[in-house]
């Protein structure tokens, strides 16, 4: 296996953790709504990486969806058709993390979130050679 599957391997892991770990969050009593969120754009920041060590496509260690979506659009157009739910996400990356501004999370807008990293994660497998999935 060569070096770049392993990568691509070891992103996908790390985003399918986080998967799992929002799906654990919304299913606690009480739900961890705002950490499941966090969850979720963090699992969709980590496949669009995945996808960028794919196309030898060297990118900044951001949490910038927007800026990792414009880099995976360029080298696929298809991105554009995910582009705008795949965004929604990118407030969870900081903001609902730390106290001050006060990000609530309702129940079904983490529903979205976890709906949305999931598709991400469907879409960005679907790009990626078999051999790279986990």
């Amino acid at each position: 296996m060569n070096p770049g599957v392993d990568e691509i391997k070891e992103w996908l892991q790390k985003a399918r953790n986080d998967l799992l770990s929002a799906r654990i969050l919304m299913q606690h009593d009480p739900p961890v709504l705002d950490t499941a969120s966090f969850h979720c754009q963090q699992a969709v920041e980590k496949v669009l990486k995945a996808f960028l060590v794919w196309k030898a496509m060297p990118f900044e260690k951001v949490h910038s969806l927007t800026y990792l979506l414009d880099l995976c659009q360029g080298q696929e157009p298809g991105f554009a058709s995910v582009r705008e739910r795949a965004e929604t996400l990118a407030p969870y990356a900081i903001e609902i993390r730390y106290p001050g501004a006060v990000m609530e999370i309702s129940q079904q807008e983490a529903e979205e979130a976890l709906a949305i990293a999931e598709m991400m994660w469907d879409f960005v497998l679907r790009l990626l050679p078999d051999e790279t999935h986990p």
